[in-house]
């Protein structure tokens, strides 16, 4: 038995899970083989380490500090997914540190080194700590008054205690110069991929929707069992907007100060990312709208046959051609985005096309597209927003690469 277990455990087809040896071997393969957040990870333990070595070494064999510690942990701390929050990190927290450290020197020389000294020092600092210049860095104002109170209160002679009050910041502030340079120097982070991840990410999960939503409305009226998983789905599908938002930021702040974007001159600007998420976080709302309307509308008529059978299977044709560039944004890469945006165009003709087919079956079926307060009405209106916008998106790709968006019509011309 133990033996069959153990069996399973080393099999890569087995049914237990890989042994502890056996997923850092594949974390270590995953972080050689390609940018993600396995490399991600081993650059940041690298860095730190180097930093917090770095500033040990300053701090305890040249300064000779008897507190040496605060400059490694600053050091650390400062590490950040960017050189730009590295930068405005190590301002705040270096103020915060200064402000706890003098708070605690006026009220021990003024009062002594007592408890009821003590106290008032953290409701003081505390109070301090809520304001909002410092950002997150807040409550170092407390943690370095606490501190600064021990080594004050330890301290025999008032030169004693004015020179290791001045070591903690000068250590901090050693440790946060030196965490701000390593992070600079040795893989200074990009985060290029994460704001390509947002787009794809996004667009994948609305490849999947309007691949189940086009081939059932091909067939005919869809259940309403379907069309409240559609609208459901198209609902959840905000939060991920809202991930892609912040990809692209995180993104566009990696830039900053970093010596590596000379490296990615050819690479498109986030201008383009940031404008494609902004175009597909409305066009989420239009999936949302026509899910809701499927849903409420065919449930309010109880089904749909004949000439308003024809206009859903002709909605199915529309949604697939749109389904087509979803697919095709799900896949974007850097290296192959001129050849992406070329497709496009194709993918925006195919999807004229179904649309100019919808509204002339809706012309044929003698429904009445025109009145925005029919049903049919109001899908006819949300296929033309959701055209616009998924068009308006590869424009903005297109022109991120510098290249044009060539359209049938474009094509014809030339």
């Amino acid at each position: 038995m133990g033996e069959r277990v153990e069996r399973e455990r080393r099999e890569p087809g087995g049914r237990k899970d890989l042994g502890v040896r056996e997923r850092i071997a594949a974390r270590a393969k995953r972080a050689r083989a390609y940018s993600g957040h396995d490399r991600d990870t081993v650059f940041f333990v690298l860095k730190s380490s180097v930093a917090a070595f770095l500033s040990w070494v300053l701090a305890d064999t040249v300064l000779q500090a008897q507190s040496p510690a605060f400059a490694p942990f600053s050091a650390v701390l400062m590490m950040q997914a960017t050189i730009y929050r590295s930068l405005t990190q190590s301002l705040h927290y270096v103020l915060a540190i200064a402000l706890g450290v003098a708070l605690q020197g006026a009220l021990g020389f003024l009062l002594g080194p007592h408890l009821w000294t003590f106290a008032l020092a953290a409701v003081a600092a505390l109070a301090i700590g809520r304001w909002r210049r410092l950002g997150s860095q807040g409550n170092s104002v407390a943690t370095a008054a606490f501190f600064a109170y021990s080594t004050f209160a330890m301290a025999t002679s008032t030169s004693d205690r004015l020179t290791q009050l001045g070591s903690i910041v000068v250590l901090v502030l050693i440790g946060s110069a030196l965490g701000v340079v390593v992070n600079l120097v040795l893989f200074p982070p990009m985060r290029y991929r994460s704001a390509r991840h947002g787009v794809t990410s996004l667009s994948h999960a609305m490849y999947d929707l309007l691949g189940d939503m086009s081939p059932v409305l091909r067939e005919g009226a869809p259940g309403s069992g379907r069309t409240d998983d559609w609208w459901r789905r198209a609902r959840d599908m905000r939060a991920m907007v809202e991930q892609a938002e912040a990809s692209v930021g995180t993104a566009e702040e990696s830039i900053y100060f970093n010596p590596r974007r000379l490296l990615h001159r050819g690479t498109p600007g986030f201008s383009g990312y940031r404008t494609t998420v902004n175009a597909l976080a409305r066009a989420v709302e239009e999936l949302s709208s026509i899910a809701r309307g499927l849903h409420y509308y065919g449930r309010a008529e109880g089904g749909t046959e004949g000439s308003h059978g024809e206009f859903l299977s002709a909605y199915g044709e529309f949604l697939a051609s749109i389904g087509a560039i979803t697919q095709e944004l799900s896949e974007l890469t850097d290296t192959r985005l001129s050849e992406q945006v070329g497709a496009f165009g194709g993918h925006l003709d195919r999807a004229r096309r179904c649309y100019e087919r919808l509204k002339e079956t809706a012309r044929q079926s003698s429904l009445d597209s025109a009145d925005h307060s029919h049903a049919y009405g109001i899908l006819l209106v949300d296929a033309s927003r959701l055209l616009e916008e998924f068009q308006y998106c590869c424009e903005a790709l297109a022109q991120a690469v510098g290249e044009p968006l060539r359209t049938g019509e474009d094509r014809m011309q030339s």
